[in-house]
């Protein structure tokens, strides 16, 4: 079993900035990649942004510049700094974790929203 700990959803100003975090836990076998996907009303979940144990990192061109996705190996934590916030960024943000066997495990999600 593979437990993840969200926290940093809310709701944000058009400009504003959110930070979330992820913290998996239990069974999980050396995390190689880590990050976050979203899903809007209506729409199929996309990748956001993810980052490798080395560093090297993705993302959504939709929030490049934006986004800035980093990570505590060491504590197996996520963390994405969203700034600039628009509405179009409104989703359920889901962390992400893959293992070094290629196993992918999701968070249970977060709320994100942004309005005025």
């Amino acid at each position: 079993q593979v437990q993840f700990v969200e926290s940093g959803g809310g709701l944000a100003q058009p400009g504003g900035s959110l930070r979330l975090s992820c913290t998996a836990s239990g069974s999980i076998f050396g995390i190689n990649t880590m990050g976050w996907y979203r899903q809007a009303p209506g729409k199929q979940r996309e990748l956001v942004a993810v980052i490798t144990s080395g560093g090297m990192t993705n993302y959504a061109d939709s929030v490049k510049a934006r986004f800035t996705v980093s990570r505590d190996n060491a504590k197996n934590t996520a963390f994405l700094q969203m700034n600039s916030l628009k509405p179009e960024d409104t989703a359920v943000y889901y962390c992400y974790a893959m293992d070094e066997r290629g196993h992918n495990y999701w968070g249970q999600g977060t709320q994100v929203t942004v309005s005025s």
